[in-house]
């Protein structure tokens, strides 16, 4: 029996409503999963931004930022700075109503020129009297005779304060035939590192582990000065400073330098910025940003390389001739050292390919570095972060049980226990960094750093004279931090790469186990009457040696003659020592 037409279309309406809805199900469950999508995003963008945050306030709470800016403090704070000026105007104008107008200019008192008399200074004195030996013979034989001394004055330092020192040249009258042809002669004045200088060896040397090693900024040690009762003006110190940063650099560096460079089998190296005053030019600018290099050569020598731009042209400049380890972070200001001269000589243009440097490095990695990475991933509550920590720290423990022994047990022990340990962490890495590798974040970061530095982070391995981290550029490079909070900038850029001369005999001498005073205050003493051709055996690392072979009370005389023994047997062919 056929159906009424009326139910076929109510079937039909009700089919077609259906075929409606189920379209607009599936229309409703995409924009649902779509929203769900971006929620998600949001969400992980969010905790993402949470955890950044909470690292950052880490770093600055923890680590102690060293420089902190101001200008978005006085920007936040400009409605108050324009209230509190003018208040201060307002509290000018009152002031210049209630009190009468001030008395004329001052008259200006007439600069003192000359040298100053020390004989005017309080101080405990002590006198050198320097005799001519020629004229000496001359007086026991009766030819000539004493009739006084020719005085000049310098300021010396010995802990516990200022003293004077007075230089007394014995002055002669040799009788002639007749009265009238009688003469004077005056010993001559002894070779002197820093000549007609006010300041004797141990003051310099005071001054400058004052600053560079105490970090105390120079108007503090003017302040100092003047209430021992001795004024010497700041700008009188920094030109000490400067000139004997220089006197260093052209003689003992440059020697200890050469040595690195023709005979080191590592180099450390890192870098920090310096505030570097402008050029006046008559209106007020802002201070340059320079870079201090620090480069530790095995265990002999450290130095500070000063330059104004942080660039690869820099860098190879300084590493320039050297064949060898250079163990630095990663940095691409770096990636020149370990270029083949091929690749280098494509860099450079055709006029300039007489220069290209033909020295081969091999790159060693940093551990610390690798390790601080994973550690901000894991303050980011990244459970693969932590276990990259503990992967991390089972290699220091390794390397800590057999440290201080010869190299060739080291490299045994770490064949043997550390490398299936090493070979185990990139083995794990490699998945975890596959599974994240297009989700930005710390903990991408931190895996990739590894997988990209595995060859230099493994070249440790190779020579048992290699150490894992490069912690060591760092801690020397805290004194260049710390000092820089008290001494904010320097002069110029002259006066920086004096300066990171002196740093660099300062922190080689603590290397060496010398107190830096008292070696700069010799080195001083000494460094005018050495031959030229001999200046690395004044280095902190042969000084101990070099020292040993002089005379003592020659030695402790702040001015006179000095008797220079024979050269060191074999100082530069020694056997870089291991880290």
């Amino acid at each position: 029996m056929q159906a009424p037409p009326t139910t076929q279309l109510s079937q039909q309406d009700a089919a077609a409503r259906l075929v409606q809805l189920e379209a607009e199900v599936a229309k409703n469950r995409a924009e649902i999963e779509r929203l769900t999508r971006e929620r998600d995003r949001l969400r992980t963008a969010y905790e993402q931004l949470r955890l950044e945050l909470e690292l950052l306030k880490r770093r600055i709470y923890v680590a102690k930022a060293e420089r902190v800016d101001t200008a978005q403090l006085e920007l936040e704070f400009a409605g108050k700075l324009a209230a509190l000026d003018e208040l201060s105007a307002d509290l000018k104008r009152v002031l210049d109503e209630g009190t009468p107008p001030p008395p004329g200019p001052r008259p200006e008192r007439k600069k003192p020129t000359g040298r100053r008399d020390l004989r005017e200074v309080p101080l405990p004195e002590e006198r050198v009297e320097i005799p001519d030996p020629t004229m000496e013979a001359l007086c026991e034989a009766g030819q000539a005779e004493r009739i006084g001394f020719e005085e000049s004055r310098k300021l010396a330092w010995q802990r516990g304060g200022h003293k004077r020192l007075v230089i007394a040249r014995v002055k002669y009258r040799v009788p002639g035939s007749c009265p009238e042809t009688t003469t004077l002669q005056t010993a001559p004045m002894p070779k002197e590192t820093f000549a007609r200088s006010l300041a004797a060896p141990s003051l310099l040397a005071h001054i400058i582990c004052d600053k560079y090693t105490d970090g105390l900024p120079l108007h503090r040690i003017e302040d100092r000065f003047a209430r021992d009762g001795v004024r010497i003006d700041r700008g009188t110190l920094s030109r000490w400073v400067e000139d004997a940063g220089a006197t260093c650099g052209a003689t003992v560096i440059a020697a200890a330098r050469e040595e690195v460079m023709r005979s080191a089998f590592c180099i450390a190296t890192d870098a920090t910025g310096v505030l570097v005053q402008p050029i006046p030019t008559g209106k007020r600018q802002p201070c340059r940003r320079g870079h201090y290099f620090v480069q530790i050569a095995d265990c002999d020598h450290v130095f500070f390389e000063y330059t104004p731009r942080e660039t690869s042209a820099a860098v190879g400049q300084m590493f320039r001739g050297f064949s060898g380890c250079v163990q630095a972070d990663a940095k691409s200001v770096y990636d020149l050292l370990f270029a083949s001269p091929e690749e280098r000589r494509k860099r450079k243009p055709p006029d300039q390919q007489e220069e290209v440097d033909l020295a081969l490095r091999q790159e060693v990695g940093c551990w610390s570095h690798a390790r601080r990475k994973f550690w901000e991933a894991a303050i980011a509550k990244s459970e693969v972060a932590k276990e990259g920590l503990l992967r991390i720290g089972r290699l220091f423990a390794l390397e800590d049980k057999w440290r201080g022994r010869p190299p060739d047990q080291i490299k045994r022990l770490r064949d043997e226990y550390l490398r299936p340990h090493l070979d185990a962490f990139f083995q794990w890495a490699q998945p975890a960094y596959d599974k994240v590798r297009d989700q930005r974040g710390l903990l991408r970061s931190a895996l990739g750093y590894v997988l990209r530095q595995k060859d230099a982070l493994t070249r440790f391995l190779d020579d048992g004279r290699l150490v894992l981290d490069n912690n060591r550029s760092e801690r020397e490079l805290r004194r260049v931090a710390v000092g820089r909070k008290a001494w904010l900038f320097c002069g110029s850029d002259d006066h920086a790469q004096a300066a990171g001369h002196l740093l660099s005999l300062i922190a080689s001498a603590r290397l060496h186990g010398l107190d830096p005073e008292g070696y700069l205050r010799d080195l001083f003493r000494v460094l005018g009457h050495w031959p030229r051709d001999r200046y690395i055996e004044l280095a902190p690392k042969y000084w101990s040696r070099t020292r040993e072979r002089l005379d003592p009370a020659q030695l402790m005389a702040e001015v006179g003659p000095l008797a220079i023994p024979p050269p060191l047997p074999a100082t530069t062919e020694e056997q870089p020592t291991s880290h």
